[in-house]
């Protein structure tokens, strides 16, 4: 049984340094300076009664190395905050590892750039399927329902009907059974009875 979690657990740290993830030069980052530290002190209280230069290198040692250390972990946490901030990486309860998300957004994002052109329920689920493929989706939805509720929002407000664009909107999220409870609901009174 021990055997089988320590091999988990490297599989786990080998996930968190596959290419693309962009942790790996922080965490060496912060091992050097880590280094540069531990190696700083130990010589420093070993070598004490030496000359001043020894002192002051040593010294220079641990600064070098605490200044390392902090430029890694300040870069390392700029580099998460950012891709919490553009939507790249969504953290929730219930969500994947870390860096598998980290992983992913970053391989979406650097997928092709496609245009959808086109409406009714093709283009939503088009693009249901092409959110797995890559972030970078436009997608240009024609509006051409005039027929029930779509007529009467056209007619007596003299809006576009929000139902194709509304369900492209679905299909692109990320939390989609939160986002289709939010974009599904219906108007109980005045002029947008039972619209959505």
């Amino acid at each position: 049984m021990k055997i089988f979690i320590k091999a988990v657990r490297s599989y786990e740290a080998y996930r968190l340094v596959k290419a693309g993830i962009k942790v790996k030069r922080w965490v060496l980052l912060a091992i050097m300076g880590i280094l540069l530290i531990v190696f700083g002190m130990l010589e420093f209280v070993r070598n004490r009664f030496y000359s001043n230069y020894y002192i002051a290198f040593y010294v220079f040692l641990i600064g070098s190395g605490v200044f390392v250390l902090y430029i890694s972990v300040t870069q390392g946490m700029k580099a998460i905050i950012a891709l919490v901030n553009k939507g790249y990486l969504n953290i929730s309860l219930d969500s994947k590892k870390l860096e598998n998300l980290i992983y992913e957004k970053r391989l979406l994002v650097k997928g092709p750039k496609i245009v959808a052109i086109g409406g009714g329920t093709g283009l939503s689920t088009m693009l249901r399927g092409l959110k797995y493929y890559t972030s970078n989706i436009t997608a240009i939805v024609t509006v051409a329902d005039d027929g029930g509720g779509s007529g009467e929002l056209r007619e007596d407000l003299g809006m576009l009907p929000p139902g194709d664009i509304r369900n492209c909107i679905l299909s692109l999220s990320d939390t989609e059974p939160l986002m289709e409870e939010l974009l599904q609901y219906r108007f109980t009174d005045g002029r947008l009875k039972n619209q959505s």
